[in-house]
């Protein structure tokens, strides 16, 4: 019996921010309520990458027309900008086929 995924879809997007890992954070926080009330994400993941100034997202997608959705939004467009990324983001989008736990 084939499992039923919770999510089908990941999105990771990397930025080089200018701004600390505190305000980083901060922005994160305030923008926190606008991503929770996206139609089809099922989980955010805050993440630091290893360089200075270097954060990004993991998106976990219900679809791929839920991300589509998001990628036109303005909440969407503003990362960028609400980040101070020193250059334009990074994103990649790959299927989930196999999840190990519900």
């Amino acid at each position: 019996m084939e499992k039923q995924k919770k999510g089908t879809v990941i999105q990771i997007i990397k930025i080089k921010s200018k701004l600390s890992e505190e305000e980083v954070m901060r922005v994160a926080m305030e923008r926190a309520p606008q991503f929770e009330a996206i139609p089809g994400i099922i989980q955010k993941y805050y993440i630091r990458l290893g360089g200075p100034g270097e954060f990004g997202g993991v998106y976990i997608w219900d679809s791929i027309e839920s991300l589509k959705a998001f990628k036109e939004s303005e909440l969407a467009t503003s990362i960028a900008q609400a980040y101070q990324a020193l250059e334009p983001p990074s994103v990649e989008v790959v299927d989930i086929i196999y999840q190990l736990r519900d």
